[in-house]
């Protein structure tokens, strides 16, 4: 690319990028947030599924947690109370627990359960050519915001396909 922001040190790019969503996010909301990033390298596609299996499978676990300690914190927890009644606590454990509260995690919206995936698809765009006076169509590229995404063997599958059929622009 054309340009020496930061002499195009990845390191500085990755934290700047934190900062600017952690900065528009709490204005945007009016509360503080925070967000990190970083960079990781994969050597092969494998390592490429095996990482983003494990981010997956890190935050359906996270999501748990998560739903579980506010839930005890509306419930009149405080912070300590609510981490030491989840340290060492199983996924049964945590789901009976939301289930007391009348929440069946497994029917969260998958999105809350599994994150989201964004990647590049291609589509299909109808034009017209000034040169040749026809329509044509051509094919564009645009971020796709996945809401639903497989779990498991199936995700892993779908993680390889991108990877396989990615070609840089």
């Amino acid at each position: 690319p054309n340009w020496d922001l930061f002499d195009r040190s990845l390191e500085k790019i990755v934290s700047i990028s934190a900062s600017i969503a952690s900065s528009t996010f709490t204005h945007a909301v009016g509360k503080v947030v925070n967000f990190d990033s970083r960079a990781w390298l994969g050597a092969n596609p494998s390592q490429v599924v095996d990482y983003f299996r494990w981010r997956q499978s890190d935050a359906t676990r996270c999501a748990l947690n998560g739903w579980c300690y506010w839930k005890l914190r509306e419930a009149g927890k405080n912070t300590r109370e609510a981490t030491a009644m989840l340290d060492g606590k199983s996924v049964a454990f945590k789901n009976e627990l939301l289930f007391q509260y009348g929440i069946n995690f497994n029917e969260l919206p998958t999105w809350q359960r599994r994150g989201v995936g964004l990647y590049w698809e291609e589509y299909n765009k109808p034009g017209y050519n000034p040169l040749t006076q026809k329509e044509v169509v051509v094919t564009r590229r645009r971020v796709k915001v996945d809401e639903e995404l497989p779990i498991k063997d199936a995700y892993g599958d779908f993680i390889r396909t991108i990877v396989l059929n990615y070609s840089p622009r």
